[in-house]
């Protein structure tokens, strides 16, 4: 270990500094929430904005502002940072709906000002509006006082330099009106701006609830992956067996695994046999043989059989724990959310904070007396006209109303970032079982030297009592046909091999086949019907097409986007497939990292990607591609990894998703354009350009007025996609 990595894993306590092999070890002895070896290295926040930003505690990112995100290593879903903010928003609810009627009543009702003065008016309005601005605003100006000392602007520079100026100025208004000139009173009152700081703390706050309410469930996927991995294990030593925590297990123990238990770590079976569910691997929903010899990886399900194992590699080494940290280093190496409106601020921000400057000292070195009235009221106008309600709001409001009509489509968006990329898709990529075909087995045929009725018959009597998806597969097409199964004794299931009875006095053996060329190339998979050691036939299963996979795939054809096949099936089943259904190109026989490898490659020839699947082992092929999209029948790790989920296990899901994206890209857009034209055009007026040649200045009054008027223009453009056809 270098000094550097020792300086890594360091930790200090009581003046002394102690040094760990490794994060499990270092954070265990803070006190921190435990971790796994497989996981140790990972730190549970990061800044998705800022390469490099990570935190063991939830936070806002020292560069950008932005609640730190969840990387899904922590042990439970930390939501302290929305339910502040969703608190102060209905604090900020509370004070500002009353402060909005007390300040605005009077222009829809005139007669109001009968009844309460403009004097006390005002004083309720700094009354209702501190606990708002003060209060619920104060993470926005703690953000925007770090952004001005840290040299890093961002959009809460401006809430906090715009909303600060018009609640100051505001209560300069009230307790020193007389520094202010006679053109800018109204009524013989200096204007106040309470309700237009308070609106935009309220406004910016729904923005973040809104945001992090989408952003807590990044580490679902991860803590979902977590589940699947056992915590302890039955370890065989010479006094007997032992169940020890899954982190204690090391190379060479051997490891006992029992019926319906989960494989610890990688090895190797030495005893015994049982029946593996590999999907975690492959993606298959048939079980393979495990006998002595055979390899098991971490997280596959026994489902029957026990049999001992020696363990090979553990902790990190294990497969899971790479699928694991393939899952994560994919979901951080993701472009930023729907920021554009950060970006812009890079530029945006500057140029409002230097122009309102350059025009308090213009009017301070040129101006009519009041010198220092003119120069605040201008700088004051050019903050408030530039205050980025609309621009917070552009993007939000396009994506949250986009996001419910794909809802009602059955097209489930997890984030705002899918809406900018799903557009610029041009290949597609799809998983086999469970996506383009049912994911389950069916009876495809019945043949040998018994009537398919009685073959049906005596399978079905003894598959009843099986758990195997091929036994429930030929129960169910029994059932379709009519025939009831009878009842029968001395079951007997073999793992790998077959199942067996005693139906009506007679020895009935449902056996699995060694699958012949022709099978496999048609996808099947064979078992014989063996009664009193006669075999009288065979019945043939396979997995069925989707009903909707072909027009899917016809419909992505004819927008010009390239279809591409991954799977862990047998190459002859997957190319049989691909052939009926005109796919592009195919990959078969492919482990869960080597589907993120070839998503890796196809993103390096400059392809825009995207991925549907619906299994366990797509989940780092789902969380690596541009857009991830999971089919809503499949597991909770694939929907969890996944940008976009279909609701309804639909492939042609997928063309009305791209269509919503454009329509959703289209809508944020205009939306910034509207929001920057009144900003942009509204500044110079703020600053005075016009007043040298036409007297006129723009007040703060009707600086409030342009800036509530983009915010109305960004909601109604937004609302527009309600109707989206998709």
């Amino acid at each position: 270990m270098t000094v550097d990595e020792k300086t890594a894993l360091s930790a200090v306590r009581n003046g002394k500094t102690f040094f760990f092999c490794c994060e499990f070890c270092r954070r265990k002895f803070l006190g921190l929430a435990p971790v796994t070896a497989a996981h140790a290295s990972i730190l549970p926040y990061f800044c998705p904005m800022c390469e490099g930003v990570e935190s063991e505690k939830p936070g806002t990112c020292p560069k950008c502002g932005m609640a730190l995100e969840s990387s899904g290593m922590e042990n439970e879903e930390d939501t302290s940072e929305l339910d502040d903010m969703t608190r102060r928003f209905k604090i900020g609810l509370v004070f500002g709906i009353p402060l909005f009627l007390v300040a605005m009543g009077p222009m829809v009702f005139p007669g109001l000002h009968h009844l309460v003065s403009p004097r006390v008016s005002r004083w309720l309005e700094l009354i209702l509006a501190t606990p708002v601005v003060l209060g619920c605003g104060l993470p926005f100006f703690q953000r925007s006082w770090h952004s001005l000392t840290s040299r890093n602007l961002n959009m809460f520079t401006l809430i906090g330099l715009g909303t600060g100026t018009a609640y100051a100025a505001s209560i300069l208004a009230i307790l020193a009106p007389g520094i202010f000139p006679d053109s800018f009173r109204h009524m013989g009152e200096v204007p106040v701006y309470f309700e237009a700081a308070s609106t935009i703390i309220i406004l910016v706050l729904l923005g973040q609830v809104m945001e992090l309410r989408a952003r807590t469930k990044t580490g679902t996927a991860i803590r979902e992956l977590l589940k699947l991995a056992p915590t302890t294990a039955f370890v065989i030593h010479e006094g007997g067996e032992t169940e020890v925590p899954l982190h204690e297990i090391r190379v060479g123990d051997r490891i006992r695994v029992k019926p319906g238990g989960k494989v610890p770590v990688d090895g190797v079976i030495l005893e015994g046999r049982g029946s593996l569910d590999n999907s975690l691997l492959t993606g298959e929903f048939l079980p393979v043989e495990g006998v002595p010899t055979t390899p098991v990886a971490a997280g596959t399900i026994n489902l029957s059989g026990s049999f001992i194992m020696k363990a090979e590699k553990v902790g990190a080494d294990t497969l899971f724990a790479r699928i694991l940290h393939m899952v994560a280093d994919a979901q951080r190496s993701r472009a930023p959310i729907q920021h554009v409106a950060d970006r812009a601020a890079a530029v945006f921000v500057p140029v409002v904070v230097i122009t309102a400057l350059t025009s308090a000292i213009v009017w301070m070195g040129f101006g009519p007396e009041p010198k220092l009235a003119h120069a605040l009221v201008s700088a004051v106008s050019v903050l408030i006209i530039a205050c980025p309600c609309a621009l917070g709001l552009a993007t939000p409001m396009a994506v949250m109303v986009g996001m419910g009509r794909g809802a009602r489509a059955g097209i489930l968006f997890r984030n705002a970032e899918v809406l900018e990329q799903l557009g610029n898709v041009d290949t597609v990529v799809v998983d086999k079982t469970g996506t383009v075909t049912e994911g389950r087995p069916w009876v495809v045929a019945v043949q040998g030297l018994a009537k398919e009725e009685e073959l049906l018959r005596w399978a079905a009597s003894v598959e009843i009592h099986s758990e195997h998806p091929i036994g429930k597969a030929i129960v169910r097409h029994a059932r379709e046909q009519g025939i009831t199964p009878e009842p029968a004794s001395d079951f007997e299931s073999m793992a790998g091999e077959g199942v067996a009875g005693i139906v009506a006095g007679q020895k009935v053996r449902v056996w699995k086949l060694s699958q012949a060329e022709h099978a496999q190339q048609k996808a099947e998979t064979l078992v014989s019907v063996i009664v009193d050691g006669t075999i009288l036939g065979t019945i043939a299963l396979a997995d069925r097409i989707r009903d909707t996979t072909p027009a899917a795939i016809q419909a992505l054809h004819d927008r010009g986007i390239k279809v591409v096949m991954l799977t862990g099936d047998h190459p002859a089943a997957a190319h049989t497939i691909a052939r009926q259904l005109g796919i592009d190109e195919v990959h078969a026989g492919v482990t869960p990292s080597g589907k993120r490898e070839i998503i890796q490659s196809l993103k390096a020839q400059g392809l825009h990607v995207a991925m549907a699947g619906d299994g366990i082992n797509d989940a780092p092929a789902l969380s690596e591609a541009d857009v991830g999209m999971a089919m809503g029948t499949g597991t909770d790790v694939a929907m969890e990894s996944a940008s976009v989920v279909l609701v309804k296990g639909d492939l042609r899901g997928i063309e009305g998703a791209i269509l919503l994206s454009r329509a959703v890209t289209r809508n944020i857009r205009q939306n910034l354009f509207w929001a920057f034209f009144y900003n942009l055009a509204g500044i110079p007026l703020a600053a005075g350009a016009l007043y040298p040649a036409f007297g006129v200045l723009l007040s703060p009054t009707l600086a409030a007025a342009a800036m509530s008027f983009s915010s109305v223009s960004v909601i109604a453009n937004a609302l527009r996609l309600r109707h989206a056809e998709i």
